[in-house]
């Protein structure tokens, strides 16, 4: 039996945005399938600016 990758989404708790791992962000160079752990530290969130810091894991 094949198993699901399990993919999760982030919010950035200053504006709302949403990054989903499934979709990725493939206009700023990010692949979908990847994973939060993965992006690179110094991402900002592409609406606000805020750090990757700012962003929490949410339900999808």
């Amino acid at each position: 039996m094949v198993q699901a990758i399990q993919y999760k989404a982030y919010m950035c708790v200053i504006c709302g945005w949403i990054y989903e791992e499934e979709k990725g962000l493939p206009e700023a160079g990010i692949e979908p399938g990847t994973h939060w752990d993965d992006i690179p530290e110094d991402f900002v969130c592409p609406e606000c600016g805020a750090t990757k810091e700012d962003f929490e894991m949410i339900e999808v």
